[in-house]
């Protein structure tokens, strides 16, 4: 099992009190002999159309000697995961989930709208402190 992100129960948290429900913690990936494990799997009930919506989130910190070192990293992991969550839960959206002081320092200068548009990203921007969602980014 891999070790939690130091905000993985703070977007746990946030998730739950947006409506989701956590049914994966974390969610186990198997592509050929190697295993992988993204921190959340989540689902929750469109009340319109009476299906359900489900998603995938890596929770990432960037506490790292190197922001740009943990940024590429995270981009990595991230199609990593997404590449093989296209063939193994095709019917879950991945997510990378970061605090707002990462979003705007990092996401919102133009490498990181590079890769958001690049990449096809999608994040979910956390207050770890109120533990609440502040945008979703699609």
């Amino acid at each position: 099992m891999p070790a939690f992100d130091l905000y993985h129960d703070a977007v746990k948290q946030a998730l739950m009190k947006d409506g989701w429900i956590i049914i994966h913690d974390p969610l186990h990936l198997r592509w050929g002999r190697k295993d992988m494990y993204v921190d959340l799997g989540a689902k929750r009930l469109i009340m319109a159309t009476r299906a359900e919506e489900k998603i995938a989130v890596e929770v990432k910190s960037f506490i790292s000697a190197s922001e740009m070192e943990a940024f590429r990293d995270a981009i990595g992991q991230y199609a990593i995961y997404r590449s093989v969550m296209r063939r193994t839960y095709p019917d879950y959206v991945l997510y990378l989930a970061v605090n707002d002081f990462v979003f705007r320092s990092l996401f919102e200068e133009p490498i990181g709208q590079l890769m958001i548009q690049d990449e096809d990203l999608k994040l979910i921007v956390f207050d770890a402190e109120d533990e609440v969602i502040i945008q979703w980014k699609n």
